[in-house]
């Protein structure tokens, strides 16, 4: 499964199920408004805050560490340690998308 990645459908079908694959991903985590905050689980984080995840457009950021992305298939490849289009597989792989 090497072939072209519609990286576009990937994110539509997260998006439209951000908050469930967040609480799998990031389950100490919690809904403030807008976004999702949680420990960044990449660095020896203490307690949520600097780690949010857009509900909406699934951009995200560590404000601790400037790490940041701009949609659910880049956080899935940040938490992961694993190349966008690896994780990119994965999710389409997970939520049904032909890719």
């Amino acid at each position: 499964m090497k072939g072209r990645i519609d990286f576009a459908e990937v994110n539509r079908a997260a998006l439209a199920v951000l908050p469930a694959l967040l609480a799998r991903w990031l389950p100490d985590g919690r809904r403030a408004g807008r976004e999702w905050i949680a420990r960044n689980p990449r660095r020896a984080d203490n307690r949520p805050g600097s780690f949010a995840i857009n509900l909406t457009t699934g951009r995200w950021a560590d404000f601790a560490t400037n790490d940041k992305g701009g949609d659910p298939v880049s956080l899935a490849a940040y938490l992961a340690g694993m190349t966008q289009a690896d994780a990119a597989r994965e999710l389409a792989k997970m939520l049904g998308v032909k890719t």
